[in-house]
Protein backbone atom coordinates (compact mmCIF):
# COMPACT_ATOMS: atom_id res chain seq x y z
CA UNK A 1 0.00 0.00 0.00
CA UNK A 2 1.25 3.46 -0.69
CA UNK A 3 1.17 6.05 1.44
CA UNK A 4 -0.74 9.70 0.56
CA UNK A 5 1.77 12.51 0.62
CA UNK A 6 0.79 15.93 1.95
CA UNK A 7 3.20 19.12 1.15
CA UNK A 8 2.17 22.48 2.79
CA UNK A 9 4.49 25.08 1.16
CA UNK A 10 4.55 28.33 2.54
CA UNK A 11 6.04 31.27 0.07
CA UNK A 12 6.57 34.72 1.57
CA UNK A 13 6.70 37.32 -1.53
CA UNK A 14 8.86 40.59 -1.38
CA UNK A 15 6.21 43.38 -1.16
CA UNK A 16 6.25 44.36 -4.48
CA UNK A 17 5.81 40.75 -5.84
CA UNK A 18 3.30 39.66 -3.61
CA UNK A 19 0.33 40.00 -6.37
CA UNK A 20 2.52 38.43 -9.39
CA UNK A 21 3.36 35.31 -7.10
CA UNK A 22 0.28 34.85 -6.11
CA UNK A 23 -1.10 35.09 -9.97
CA UNK A 24 1.55 32.67 -10.59
CA UNK A 25 0.49 30.16 -8.16
CA UNK A 26 -2.97 30.27 -9.11
CA UNK A 27 -1.51 29.66 -12.41
CA UNK A 28 -0.41 26.22 -11.37
CA UNK A 29 -3.76 25.14 -9.89
CA UNK A 30 -5.74 23.59 -13.18
CA UNK A 31 -2.68 22.05 -14.58
CA UNK A 32 -1.51 20.56 -11.53
CA UNK A 33 -4.63 19.10 -10.62
CA UNK A 34 -4.98 17.73 -13.88
CA UNK A 35 -1.58 15.41 -13.15
CA UNK A 36 -2.61 11.54 -12.59
CA UNK A 37 -0.66 11.69 -9.43
CA UNK A 38 -2.69 14.91 -7.95
CA UNK A 39 -4.59 14.45 -5.20
CA UNK A 40 -5.98 17.43 -4.69
CA UNK A 41 -4.01 21.24 -5.10
CA UNK A 42 -5.34 24.31 -3.64
CA UNK A 43 -3.28 27.39 -2.76
CA UNK A 44 -4.38 30.15 0.07
CA UNK A 45 -3.40 33.59 0.87
CA UNK A 46 -2.41 34.43 4.41
CA UNK A 47 -5.44 36.56 6.18
CA UNK A 48 -2.76 38.66 8.12
CA UNK A 49 0.03 39.34 5.60
CA UNK A 50 -0.72 39.58 1.99
CA UNK A 51 2.78 38.76 1.77
CA UNK A 52 2.46 34.97 2.90
CA UNK A 53 1.07 32.26 0.22
CA UNK A 54 -0.09 28.39 1.44
CA UNK A 55 0.04 25.89 -1.14
CA UNK A 56 -1.65 22.53 0.65
CA UNK A 57 -0.82 19.75 -2.01
CA UNK A 58 -1.81 16.36 -1.09
CA UNK A 59 0.09 13.52 -4.03
CA UNK A 60 -0.34 9.56 -4.28
CA UNK A 61 3.68 9.08 -3.88
CA UNK A 62 6.58 10.83 -3.03
CA UNK A 63 7.16 9.88 -6.58
CA UNK A 64 4.14 12.15 -8.12
CA UNK A 65 5.25 14.72 -6.21
CA UNK A 66 8.79 14.72 -7.62
CA UNK A 67 7.35 14.45 -11.26
CA UNK A 68 5.34 17.19 -10.41
CA UNK A 69 7.96 19.52 -9.82
CA UNK A 70 9.84 18.68 -13.15
CA UNK A 71 6.71 19.81 -15.34
CA UNK A 72 7.90 22.59 -17.60
CA UNK A 73 4.88 24.73 -16.30
CA UNK A 74 5.89 24.19 -12.29
CA UNK A 75 9.51 24.54 -13.35
CA UNK A 76 8.70 28.48 -15.07
CA UNK A 77 6.69 29.32 -11.85
CA UNK A 78 9.89 28.65 -9.41
CA UNK A 79 12.32 29.71 -11.92
CA UNK A 80 10.98 33.24 -11.03
CA UNK A 81 11.17 32.60 -7.13
CA UNK A 82 14.65 34.11 -6.38
CA UNK A 83 13.52 37.10 -7.77
CA UNK A 84 10.09 37.00 -6.21
CA UNK A 85 10.46 35.55 -2.66
CA UNK A 86 11.45 37.08 0.45
CA UNK A 87 13.26 34.31 1.80
CA UNK A 88 13.56 30.25 1.04
CA UNK A 89 10.24 28.08 0.57
CA UNK A 90 9.24 26.44 4.12
CA UNK A 91 7.86 22.91 3.08
CA UNK A 92 6.39 20.84 5.64
CA UNK A 93 5.98 17.12 4.39
CA UNK A 94 2.84 14.95 5.90
CA UNK A 95 1.44 12.03 6.69
CA UNK A 96 -2.46 12.32 6.95
CA UNK A 97 -3.37 10.13 9.84
CA UNK A 98 -6.89 10.57 9.84
CA UNK A 99 -9.81 10.65 7.13
CA UNK A 100 -13.23 10.81 7.07
CA UNK A 101 -15.26 7.45 6.91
Amino acid sequence: MSTQLTLIAKLTAKPEHADALGANLRGLVDQTRAEAGSVDYHVHHDNSDPCVWIIYENWRSRADLNAHFERPYTQAVMSRFPEMLAREMELTFCTMISRRP
